[in-house]
């Protein structure tokens, strides 16, 4: 095929790029669904580490192979201690995001097999990110705080652990299971920028750990995973239900982008958001955050009303914001969140991409001059 001949996508949004037998999106009609599985019935009934298997392994365990990724997971929680000490050399006043791409970089300086592409010891790897993800950020977050870092508490699941070296408490049950509840909605998402990103690293035949790397890159964009925190800068700067009418109007009226609605993918409602709101629900009201709730409530109301024709909706980064609020999580602190679930994602696709691969170079169209002829610096 020659240059002429190839078609030019910007943003490359009508391009099949791989094949996965991941998730499965179906924009037109509001469908997300994990190896077959919709979401909302996995968000209600599974847990993120089975949602982990069935995604890495395309069916879900049995109660021994469960148990047995639960364990090699709970096995990699700690961080290695040269991790630690990197850790407290950051800035305190660093971004998070920042300080976890550079962490997860250097769990490769402490893997001998950092280097090693074959399915075993990729499969390994991938456990360790997703494991020590959560470490890393609960790691900075108390290093810029001052606090002491926490070891982690392999008796727990990845969500209460979580939170446990967050904050060391041990979260209300409650807690665990809506940070748990998000974790498995943002586990995967087809082949979204930041996992075209560490598909496109991975394809070079780099190593694991620099393709995660270069995907937390990818979503630390504010167009893709730094929507959540845009929520609630909006409701934070609304403030109270009585304002959000006057709020909402103004910002359609300016044209101005009313964050957490509408989305690259879905024309429907995001099937992530259908079970979040209503469990958003219940924990705004445990920890005293009804409020926040009911503001949310009555933007989608009227967003419904004024723009629901156009296809535009909630997504999930909508109810999510509140969720991540009511657990007393920093705003600067959601994306990385977001980080910590997706590493299932980027992994498992790598791990595809890997099973059948082709190095990812798209052509360019060239717009510029032809025949320009060279100048000497001394006539310039």
């Amino acid at each position: 095929m020659t240059v002429d001949e190839k078609i030019f996508d910007k943003g490359l949004a009508n391009t099949i790029a791989a094949e996965s037998s991941m998730s499965y999106i179906d924009g037109a009609n509001g469908i997300l669904e994990y190896v077959g599985i919709d979401i909302d019935s996995l968000a209600r009934n599974s847990t993120f580490e089975e949602s982990t298997y069935l995604l890495w392994n395309g069916t879900l365990p049995n109660q021994s192979q469960l148990n047995g990724l639960v364990d090699d997971l709970r096995e990699e929680y700690a961080l290695p201690g040269g991790v630690i000490d990197l850790i407290r050399t950051f800035p305190t006043d660093a971004a998070p995001m920042h300080a976890l791409q550079t962490a997860v970089a250097s769990l490769a300086l402490h893997d001998p097999e950092a280097d090693v592409n074959e399915p075993g010891p990729n499969v390994r790897k991938s456990i360790k990110l997703v494991a020590k993800t959560p470490a890393i950020v609960a790691a900075f977050d108390r290093h810029r705080k001052g606090l002491d870092i926490i070891e982690p508490d392999s008796s727990l699941d990845i969500a209460s652990n979580f939170l446990w070296m967050l904050n060391g408490e041990k979260p209300t049950e409650t807690m665990g299971k809506a940070l748990d509840v998000c974790l498995i909605l943002h586990a995967d998402h087809g082949t979204n920028a930041s996992t075209f990103t560490s598909l496109v690293v991975i394809s070079t035949l780099s190593d694991m750990y620099s393709s995660m790397a270069a995907a937390i890159g990818a979503l630390r964009g504010p167009l893709h995973g730094g929507a959540n925190e845009g929520v609630m800068r909006m409701l934070e700067e609304i403030g109270s239900l009585d304002k959000v009418d006057a709020a909402i109007e103004q910002k359609l009226a300016n044209k101005d982008k009313i964050m957490g609605f509408g989305h690259r993918v879905y024309k429907a409602v995001d099937p992530r958001a259908t079970y979040l709101k209503t469990f958003t629900k219940g924990i705004a009201e445990d920890t005293g955050n009804q409020s926040l709730y009911e503001m949310s409530s009555r933007i989608e109301d009227i967003m419904n009303e004024k723009v629901g024709s156009r296809g535009i909706y909630p997504n999930v980064d909508f109810y999510s914001a509140t969720t991540y609020h009511c657990l007393g999580l920093d705003l600067d602190l959601f994306t990385p969140l977001f980080a910590i679930a997706r590493m299932v994602g980027w992994t498992g696709h790598c791990m595809e991409q890997l099973a059948d691969n082709k190095l990812i170079r798209p052509g360019s169209a060239y717009i510029g001059p032809h025949g320009v002829d060279y100048t000497p610096i001394s006539d310039r």
